[in-house]
């Protein structure tokens, strides 16, 4: 089996990330603050509604992080994946057709990125880019003397 012919793509729209990550931000603060309101003990303790004031917060900090992703190329030569300059292994985790989350994993390092990608903005690169994430590794080519 060959391996895919090399291709490289920017990483730069995240719009589907970021709505999935606001909609289950949404969700999550939703689901907490009803939780404080339907429970038996009205009105919650100052304690409890501080835990939760704080919970919210930390929620919405982890959303920002999250939907802030840096600009990146990412390249197959054939042989290997690189993310910006570093060289690695990479990974498709959910594949939704349009939209994939990918973990790249720097080599020598333990250390995932998460990489969400989506068609839109990638349409012509889309197919070489699947078909690169998903053919094997080619051998190395060794030359004899």
């Amino acid at each position: 089996m060959r391996a895919a012919p090399a291709c490289q793509v920017t990483l730069q729209r995240f719009g589907a990330w970021r709505v999935g990550v606001v909609a289950l931000t949404l969700a999550g603060a939703a689901t907490l603050v009803a939780w404080l309101l339907v429970r038996p003990v009205l009105p919650p303790a100052p304690a409890l509604v501080g835990a939760v004031g704080l919970t919210l917060l930390a929620v919405a900090v982890l959303a920002l992080s999250l939907c802030r992703l840096p600009v990146q190329p990412l390249r197959w030569d054939g042989l290997g994946w690189t993310l910006g300059a570093q060289p690695g292994e990479l990974h498709p985790a959910i594949d939704l057709g349009p939209w994939m989350l990918l973990r790249f994993t720097p080599a020598g390092q333990n250390r995932a990125h998460w990489l969400p990608l989506q068609r839109r903005g990638l349409e012509g690169q889309w197919h070489a880019l699947r078909c690169a994430i998903y053919s094997p590794v080619a051998p190395e080519r060794v030359d004899a003397p």
